[in-house]
C-alpha cells in the first residue's frame, strides 16, 4: 500500500503482451473474418439496410441442421424421452424408442441424463460403440476399454495431441498434417506449441495422397523437429475425397517404417458417393496382419456431427485407441478425468448413431427412409456442385466423393492479386469478401486451410437445400465472370 493507505495503481495482469503467446498464433478460418462480416450483414439486413441480395447464404461450415436438414426422428424421440422421462408413459412413442431411452437412463446416475457419467463415458454406450466398430470392420474385435467418448471428435483429437506433444527446440514434436487441412489441426498445434509439418495432397489426382510426398515432408521436418505424428482426414475436409484402400495400406506401411503415431479422422465416413468405398484405418491395419496390427499405434475418431446425422450441437463423439502403451493409456484416462466427462446427451446420441433401429423394430422403416433421403440428397448435391462449377471458366472442381465439402480451385486475375496484397489480404480472402458483399454468399478462402504456393481456392459446403444450392452456384458463377472481367 502507499503511504496514504490506497492501493498502488498497477497495470492489468493479463494483457496482449503477458498472455500465452501460443494462443495468439491460433487461427480458425471456418469462423474467421468472413463469417464475422456475414453476421454483421445479417444484422444490417434485419435493420433495413439495402443490399443487392435479400439473405446471407452461409456455406462456410458443415452445420447440416442450420442449413435446413431435418433431424432423424428416432434420434430426437429417444433424446426427448431421455431429457424428460415422464414421456415414457406417452403412447405416442414407439416401443423401441422407449426401450432405448430406458436402457440409456438406467446407465446414468440416478437414472438421469443430467448426472455426471464416468470420465471415459457411459459403459453401455462404449460397449455399443465397440460392437458397431466390430460390425463395420467385418468382425475384427473391438475392446470397449479402448473406447473413449468425447465432446465431438475435436475433443478427442486435441487430447491425443496433448499426449504426444513434448520436447524443445529440435526435439519438439512435429505433427504431419495434410494441406489443405481442417483448421482444428493447425490451431491445436499452435496452441500446444508443437511444430506443424505440412504434406501436400495431389489436387491433379483428385486430392490423393502420395507416399513420396510424405517422405519429402518427413525428411525436411527432421532437420528442425521430431516428427512423430501423422494425421489423416478421410473422407477429406476440406477436399471431399475418399482415399483408396491401397493408399491406406501405403500410409500404414509408411507409419510402421518411420515409427509414427497414426491419427485417423473418420468423422464423415457415413457419406460417400457412388463408385467410392470407405475403408477404416483399423480394418485395413488388422487385415495387413500382425506385422502391422501389433505394432502401429492408432487413434481413430468419429462423431455425431456430420453426414445424415448432422447433430453438431450435441457434441457427441468417440475415439478408439489401438496399441497404446498401458502406462500412457492410464495417463489418457487421467487426462480426460480432469474434465469430469463429455456431455451426457452427446454420449446418448452417439449410442443411437452406432445402435440404430434394426429390421423388425417399429422405428426401422422410418429411420431408413429418412437416412436414405438425406444421403441421396447429399449425393445429388455433390454432383450438382461439381457439374455447375466446372462450367465456369477459371474455376475447376474435383469430384466431391465424400464428406460434405468441395474445395474448388479459382484462377484470379493479376490485378486482383495485387490489390489484395496492397490491402494486406490473401488474394482468395479478397475474392471471398467481395463475393459476400456483392451476393450474400459466405464461403471460406482456401488460404484458411492451406494450399500450394500460387494456387487459390475456397471451401463451400454442399449442405444448403437443393434449390438454394442452385441459387448459390449460379450466383457464384455470375460473380466469378464479373470479377474476372473487372480485374482483367
Amino acid at each position: 500500500m502507499s503511504e496514504n493507505g490506497a492501493l498502488p495503481r498497477l497495470g492489468k495482469v493479463l494483457t496482449a503482451d503477458t498472455m500465452n503467446a501460443n494462443v495468439k498464433k491460433v487461427d480458425y478460418a471456418v469462423r474467421g473474418p468472413i463469417v464475422q462480416r456475414a453476421v454483421q450483414i445479417e444484422k444490417e439486413l434485419k435493420e433495413g439496410v439495402k443490399k443487392p441480395f435479400e439473405e446471407v447464404i452461409k456455406a462456410n461450415i458443415g452445420d447440416a441442421h442450420a442449413m435446413g436438414q431435418r433431424p432423424i426422428t428416432f434420434f430426437r424421440q429417444v433424446m426427448a424421452l431421455c431429457t424428460y422421462p415422464l414421456l415414457l408413459d406417452d403412447n405416442k412413442f414407439p416401443e423401441d424408442v422407449k426401450n432405448r431411452a430406458r436402457r440409456i437412463l438406467q446407465s446414468c446416475g440416478g437414472n438421469s441424463i443430467g448426472a455426471y457419467t464416468t470420465s471415459q463415458g457411459i459403459d453401455c454406450v462404449r460397449h455399443d460403440v465397440a460392437n458397431y466398430i466390430q460390425r463395420r470392420d467385418g468382425g475384427i474385435p473391438s475392446d470397449p476399454d479402448n473406447i473413449y467418448l468425447t465432446t465431438g471428435a475435436s475433443d478427442g483429437i486435441v487430447t491425443i495431441l496433448k499426449l504426444l506433444n513434448t520436447g524443445e527446440g529440435r526435439t519438439r514434436t512435429g505433427v504431419m498434417i495434410s494441406i489443405p487441412q481442417y483448421p482444428l489441426y493447425s490451431a491445436s498445434i499452435a496452441e500446444l506449441g508443437a511444430v506443424q509439418v505440412n504434406y501436400y495432397l495431389n489436387e491433379e489426382k483428385c486430392w490423393s495422397l502420395d507416399i513420396s510426398e510424405l517422405q519429402r515432408s518427413l525428411q525436411a521436418a527432421r532437420e528442425h523437429c521430431n516428427p512423430s505424428v501423422l494425421c489423416i482426414i478421410n473422407p477429406g475436409n476440406p477436399t471431399g475425397q475418399v482415399q483408396s484402400r491401397q493408399c491406406i495400406e501405403d500410409v500404414i506401411q509408411f507409419a510402421a517404417k518411420e515409427n509414427l503415431f497414426l491419427m485417423a479422422d473418420e468423422v464423415s465416413n457415413a457419406f460417400f458417393t457412388k463408385g467410392c468405398e470407405f475403408h477404416s484405418f483399423k480394418k485395413v491395419l488388422f487385415e495387413m496382419g500382425p506385422e502391422y496390427s501389433s505394432k502401429v499405434e492408432l487413434a481413430s475418431f468419429h462423431s455425431t456431427s456430420k453426414c445424415y446425422m448432422g447433430e453438431c450441437g450435441f457434441r457427441g463423439g468417440y475415439m478408439e485407441v489401438i496399441n497404446m502403451d498401458p502406462e500412457v493409456k492410464a495417463q489418457l484416462t487421467k487426462l480426460v478425468s480432469v474434465r469430469l466427462c463429455p456431455p451426457a446427451p452427446g454420449q446418448a446420441l452417439m449410442d443411437l448413431v452406432v445402435n440404430s433401429p434394426q429390421p423388425g423394430e417399429p422405428s426401422h422403416q422410418t429411420f431408413m427412409k429418412e437416412r436414405t433421403a438425406i444421403l441421396s440428397a447429399l449425393a445429388e448435391k455433390a454432383k450438382l456442385t461439381e457439374q455447375i462449377l466446372n462450367t465456369v471458366p477459371g474455376i475447376s472442381c474435383n469430384p466431391v466423393q465424400g464428406a460434405m465439402y468441395s474445395f474448388p480451385r479459382i484462377t484470379l486475375p493479376e490485378r486482383s492479386i495485387n490489390e489484395a496484397k496492397a490491402k494486406g489480404q490473401a488474394p482468395d480472402m479478397f475474392y471471398c469478401m467481395k463475393l459476400l458483399e456483392e451476393t450474400g454468399i459466405c464461403l471460406v478462402p482456401g488460404s484458411g486451410f492451406g494450399q500450394r504456393e500460387g494456387t487459390y481456392h475456397f471451401r463451400m459446403t454442399i449442405l444448403p437445400p437443393t434449390d438454394k444450392l442452385k441459387t448459390l452456384l449460379n450466383k457464384l458463377k455470375e460473380f466469378h465472370q464479373k470479377f474476372t472481367q473487372q480485374y482483367s
